[in-house]
């Protein structure tokens, strides 16, 4: 089984060029220019032999992340409260400028949560995140299933 496989952006591809015909296997379909990525053997052909950089190669399996310092945990953390206090506070504005600053500060907290590993699916840091929500006191329309779910749905993958 190959380490990584090969995918396509569709945005980026000008369609029908020679990356198509070149793979080993036939994982390419030429005529809706998808990837089969359970033929995909990871060679790289096609990668390689894109013109417009449309097809990558990714891996499989990606690393543990890497535990974050305590310090920046809590700097991430205040950076996260801040934001949600700023959306809070946009959303009180009205018309179409609070509206986009509610946007963007969630959009930030969004990365900030991101890049602190709580929204990449293979940390560990989602599934503590997630048993936490469980435990927590939350309002009564809180998607506890939809928890429930995810974590679920977490363990099957790793099995």
């Amino acid at each position: 089984m190959a380490e990584r496989f090969a995918v396509r952006n569709i945005s980026m591809c000008t369609k029908d060029c020679l990356c198509l015909y070149v793979c080993p296997t036939g994982a390419t379909d030429t005529e809706d220019s998808i990837i089969d990525t359970d033929k995909c053997i990871g060679c790289g052909e096609c990668a390689a032999s894109c013109p417009s950089a449309a097809i990558s190669m990714v891996n499989k399996v990606y690393p543990r992340q890497q535990d974050k310092e305590k310090s920046v945990i809590g700097a991430l953390k205040s950076l996260i409260e801040s934001k949600a206090k700023q959306e809070n506070i946009a959303a009180g504005l009205g018309g179409t400028l609070g509206m986009a600053f509610e946007k963007s500060n969630r959009i930030m907290a969004e990365d900030i949560i991101r890049e602190a590993g709580y929204m990449l699916p293979q940390s560990e840091n989602t599934v503590r995140f997630l048993k936490s929500l469980l435990k927590a006191e939350l309002p009564d329309d809180f998607p506890k299933d939809t928890v429930k779910k995810l974590l679920k749905l977490m363990k099957n993958k790793k099995k």
